[in-house]
């Protein structure tokens, strides 16, 4: 798949997270299957935290400055230390809208560019700016079957009804 064609497809995938999570109800995004799991306010304000210094910020210093140091960041200490189920969750799926457009109009404006540029990640080695554009892009569909999964566990709980009739989840 061509860098242009997985742009596109982060494009479409900001319209796929606001028709899948606009309107729900409180009782829906705090939802938990279980204590450990996250839930679907914590899954939206992860997305909006790596939106802006993971995966654009990650994708600039690979494109910009490959020999520049690598910001650490630690995402699964963010739920506790950033309080994302004291956020707002339609305020936190406005601010994740506002940075994944914010992302595809830098990423379509960019200028013909090396997307073999590669920085040294500690854990991972190399890692080239095209491979941070289709983890990106991977990282989009890992949470949106998570938060389908949610929405199913949810659905299967509350309705009380067998859903073996709809098929096997």
């Amino acid at each position: 798949m061509g860098v242009e064609e997985v742009i596109n497809e982060l494009d479409r995938n900001g319209k796929v997270f606001v028709l899948l999570l606009n309107g729900l109800s409180l009782d829906v995004v705090t939802w938990k299957s279980k204590p450990e799991d996250w839930c679907i306010l914590e899954i939206v304000c992860h997305l909006v935290d790596e939106e802006k210094e993971d995966f654009r910020a990650r994708v600039k210093l690979s494109l910009e400055t490959p020999n520049g140091p690598l910001v650490p960041i630690a995402p699964e200490d963010w739920p506790r230390e950033r309080n994302y189920l004291g956020q707002d969750f339609k305020e936190s799926l406005e601010r994740w809208e506002r940075e994944r457009l914010k992302s595809i109009a830098w990423l379509k404006a960019l200028p013909k560019v090396n997307w073999e540029n590669a920085i040294n990640h500690p854990k991972f080695g190399r890692i080239s700016a095209r491979s941070f554009l289709c983890n990106w892009l991977a990282h989009d569909y890992h949470h949106i079957r998570q938060i389908n999964n949610l929405k199913y566990s949810y659905f299967k709980v509350k309705s009380g009804d067998s859903l073996s009739y709809a098929g096997n989840w």
